[in-house]
């Protein structure tokens, strides 16, 4: 059998047809039925459905179609059965439930899905759901649920998250066949039960605000930053607003909060780097995008006097060194509205924070005191400047101040390469370091130190990034571990035989130290002294020579020995 009987009784009230090769059932098939209220087709091998199959069938309570190899099923046809209130598509290929199979399903008190290729639901079938759990139960009412779900490979994700948590507690009005539904994908959760999951409602990508407008000399390495967050995480992406290539590379990295960070680098800008870009971040819930417009400026050779107090003055270098500052960035001091801020540095103590212009200009030569500064032992007081990476977040300063008094206080500007605005930090007298907290992570910053109220010199600022100096301080604490550890193993057996040599020669020391004492307490050193026949002799002793240099005896006890019979010998003591 391949199609559907035709020759049915008109006033036939229940139909099963089973196991057959019946693979389709032509619309209106069943039309002349008007008062069918069972209709099953179980384990056969319908493979589809047409959206006129039930027209005809207003008394229709029951639809089974298990066993059956169907990939999509007609919701619509579902508004021919107003009274259908079961529905039974357990082991066949539905992989996708579309979002408008939810507004004909409302009459239902079973529906078992189980058994399918189900990834996910869509939300406004959850949604229908979960308003039975806050609707009130009527006993004998036909607003209670039954449900089959299981044996479904479910993508535990954000999307999973209502479901989850519809299964979680009781629900009166809301039975499911079995409970415990099971992971299949991501394979680091495969097998995991709903119960022990953890989700995340989904959540559209959100830009985090930044830096709009960057200028930059001709020929500077310029670092383009976007950031988002989002659930599931946006895919971060950048373009050009006109259309042309991106002349830089594009890395992406996710921060331990979990924000997406896209960084675009472009080494050595020139004019045609000048413009608008575009960061797009993006995941099925939408888009995002923001603007960020480069501007690339010639590079100066000298500057004017801007009328500005406190402003800096600059003159192209020359020789090596001096070309070497050239394109930099260079912090100009403004004073304008301060801010109160947290410092670490050792112990809390309060400081402030400042917003400071920047201004792009070229370095003199080495040495060289801009004009409008103050006396230069005062502006070479900051000296030995340099950066300690404590994490990625956060980096220390350390410089030396051998002239500077108990009170002189410090400034320290800092700021992201290649941005307009800069921050200050009062660092108090007595104190020459400072800790810098709230850094973004691989990323370049300039920093300065000079004495407060002053503008630093060119030697009082370096330029550094948070992950290479993280990396060099890590990288330098494993080689002074290797280094003492091979020390230890090297310097260890020397100084055991040392020490073992040391405690042996005590030891003998004490076991001889009576007679050494009873011999040493009368030496007598060499004498030179006149014998019978009126000459001159050397006697010597058997004492060794190093019992003679040891000896306790002083040259008044040998003097009062030599005196003998009235007559005095010439003796000579050393």
């Amino acid at each position: 059998m391949t199609l559907p009987p035709a020759s049915i009784p008109p006033d036939t009230c229940r139909l099963r047809v089973e196991r057959t090769a019946i693979r389709r059932v032509p619309g209106e098939a069943f039309r002349a039925l008007g008062r069918l209220e069972q209709l099953w087709l179980p384990y056969n091998a319908l493979a589809e459905l047409s959206v006129l199959m039930l027209r005809g069938l207003r008394r229709l309570r029951e639809l089974r179609l298990p066993g059956n190899r169907l990939a999509a099923f007609p919701w619509a046809a579902l508004r021919d059965a107003p009274q259908l209130r079961l529905l039974d598509l357990q082991a066949n290929r539905l992989s996708v439930l579309p979002p408008e199979a939810a507004r004909f399903l409302g009459n239902l008190t079973f529906l078992d899905l189980s058994s399918n290729q189900l990834m996910r639901l869509p939300q406004e079938l959850l949604l229908t759901w979960a308003q039975l759990k806050s609707g009130p139960f009527l006993p004998g009412h036909h607003a209670r649920l039954v449900l089959g779900l299981q044996d479904n490979p479910w993508v535990c994700d954000c999307q999973l998250y209502d479901l989850v948590h519809l299964l979680d507690g009781w629900i009166p009005n809301l039975v499911f066949i079995e409970a415990k539904l099971r992971c299949d994908t991501p394979r680091n959760l495969a097998g995991v039960a709903f119960s022990q999951l953890e989700l995340r409602k989904c959540q559209g990508p959100e830009l985090r605000p930044g830096v709009t407008s960057i200028k930059s000399p001709l020929g500077s390495a310029v670092v383009l930053r976007c950031g988002a967050t989002g659930v599931p995480g946006p895919e971060m992406s950048w373009r050009r607003a006109n259309g042309h290539p991106l002349n830089g590379t594009v890395h992406q990295e996710v921060s331990s909060d979990g924000v997406s960070w896209t960084l675009l680098d472009l080494p050595a800008v020139s004019k045609l780097d000048s413009g608008d870009y575009i960061c797009q971040a993006k995941n099925f819930l939408g888009a995002s995008e923001t603007l960020i417009s480069l501007i690339v400026t010639e590079p100066q050779t000298s500057t004017e006097h801007t009328g500005i107090p406190g402003a800096l003055w600059a003159r192209t270098g020359e020789g090596a060194e001096a070309a070497a500052y050239n394109n930099k960035l260079v912090a100009r001091h403004v004073s304008h509205i301060p801010e109160p801020a947290v410092l670490a540095i050792g112990t809390s103590m309060p400081s402030l924070k400042e917003k400071l212009a920047l201004q792009h200009f070229q370095m003199g030569a080495p040495g060289e005191l801009w004009e409008g500064q103050v006396e230069p032992q005062e502006a070479r007081m900051v000296k030995s400047l340099k950066v300690v990476g404590d994490s990625y977040h956060r980096v220390s300063l350390v410089w030396k101040a051998p002239q500077a008094g108990n009170t002189t206080a410090f400034s320290v500007l800092y700021t992201i390469f290649g941005q307009h605005d800069m921050r200050r930090l009062i660092v108090p007298p007595g104190k020459t370091s400072v800790t810098i907290d709230g850094l973004a992570p691989k990323t370049k910053y300039v920093a300065c130190v000079c004495v407060r109220g002053l503008v630093p010199r060119k030697e009082q600022c370096l330029i550094f990034s948070t992950d290479q100096m993280v990396d060099a301080e890590g990288t330098q604490r494993l080689i002074n571990v290797v280094v003492i550890s091979v020390a230890a193993i090297i310097a260890l057996p020397p100084t055991l035989l040392v020490c073992c040599g040391a405690l042996r020669r005590r030891c003998r020391k004490c076991r001889t130290r009576g007679t050494t004492e009873a011999t040493g307490a009368y030496v007598n050193l060499e004498r030179l002294g006149h014998s019978d026949d009126g000459s001159e002799e050397l006697s010597r002793h058997s004492l060794s020579e190093a019992d003679r240099l040891l000896s306790g005896r002083s040259s008044l006890d040998s003097q009062a020995l030599g005196t003998s019979g009235g007559r005095r010998m010439n003796e000579y003591f050393c």
